[in-house]
């Protein structure tokens, strides 16, 4: 495994460098002294681990994500099992992305509901999916991220919310890697599109954009609810620390005024316009989000690519199957705010020699 440390950073996904900005730890002094005087929540929410940060913070993302009501999990990943273990049913049909994350797989695998995937970000397969296996006594969910962890595309959300309002589908939104990137203030693709309405529920995480831990599921009150009295990964585990929420909580506040989402994009737009000097736009998959994959053209390089990157000093992910299907591995690079332009051009001007 690789660390950060005396790196230039191309593998993390913390975009927007919020990991290590002291300016979003919690104030030691008011309220916050008194939420902090212990350093764990103590037990579960429903016993002893709720607190009043983790309330007014369950407030604040509503807010910022305007949604009616959001339910706090420790990760994306207890977000996404302990939301679809929950809701879905066995008599319910569920489609989702092939390219979806292994937390949302596993979360529907947790269920009894009959599944169906569809190629990636591919309407037209969808339709003939939900032709095929939709449930006539249950409920009908397709699930989808907002963007893709490996590909860094996006989904066709507009297309994909008229087709599910038409087909009384419930359409769910992984949002982890559009969190303080897209849309409004950083709110994500949802709400860039003016979808919440439509989403029956977003699952949006901390530890990426806003640099701290955890994650929410953001719907319905009665959704919320719902889950705060079935969903295992929530009722069953230690509430995440006050601390912790409170941080979050700061980092939300950040992400809405932050400047470093402009110099994301002022970054990520220095990348597309090198790699296109470079003519390596064909061995990119087409995105506009901080995650850019270069295709290997060859299953042998990945060692010498690391040797090279190791020498420059150059922290990028080489993903290989079953992460990313055989015959697809790449080279995953995650832009950030704080890269530079000259660190860019150099990692960019690295790979075109692999080309």
């Amino acid at each position: 495994m690789q660390t950060r440390e005396g790196l230039i950073d191309f593998f993390s996904n913390d975009y927007l460098g919020f990991a290590s900005d002291q300016s979003i730890d919690p104030e030691t002094g008011g309220q916050d002294l008194i939420l902090l005087q212990q350093n764990g929540s103590t037990g579960s929410r429903l016993i002893s681990g709720n607190s009043i940060a983790h309330e007014e913070l369950e407030l604040a993302l509503a807010h910022v994500f305007r949604a009616d009501s959001a339910l706090l999990f420790n990760s994306g990943y207890d977000a996404n099992i302990g939301l679809l273990s929950a809701v879905l049913q066995r008599q319910d049909s569920v489609f989702f992305d092939r390219l979806s994350h292994a937390s949302i797989r596993d979360g529907i695998s947790l269920s009894a509901a009959s599944s169906f995937g569809f190629e990636h970000n591919d309407l037209s397969d969808l339709v003939k999916k939900v032709d095929k296996g939709r449930s006539k006594s249950g409920q009908n969910y397709v699930i989808v991220e907002s963007v893709y962890s490996m590909d860094g595309d996006e989904a066709p959300l507009q297309e994909l919310s008229e087709y599910c309002r038409s087909e009384n589908l419930y359409l769910i939104v992984d949002e982890a890697h559009s969190t303080g990137i897209l849309g409004p203030e950083g709110s994500g693709l949802t709400t860039s599109l003016g979808l919440e309405k439509e989403v029956f529920a977003r699952i949006h995480t901390f530890g990426k954009a806003l640099g701290c831990h955890g994650a929410a599921v953001l719907g319905s009150e009665t959704l919320t609810t719902y889950l705060t009295n079935f969903s295992r990964s929530f009722i069953y585990t230690t509430a995440m620390p006050p601390r912790e929420a409170l941080r979050i909580r700061a980092a939300l506040e950040k992400m809405k005024h932050t400047k470093r989402r402009d110099r994301l994009r002022q970054n990520i737009e220095t990348f597309l316009q090198e790699m296109k000097t470079l003519n390596l736009s064909s061995h990119f998959i087409p995105s506009r989000s901080p995650i850019q994959s270069f295709l290997l053209p060859d299953a042998s390089q990945p060692d010498g690519i690391g040797q090279i990157f190791a020498k420059e000093k150059i922290a990028a992910k080489i993903i290989f199957s079953p992460t990313v299907p055989k015959g697809q591995e790449r080279i995953r690079i995650c832009i950030h705010s704080f890269n530079t332009s000259a660190e860019i051009r150099r990692i960019l001007q690295l790979l075109s020699t692999f080309v």
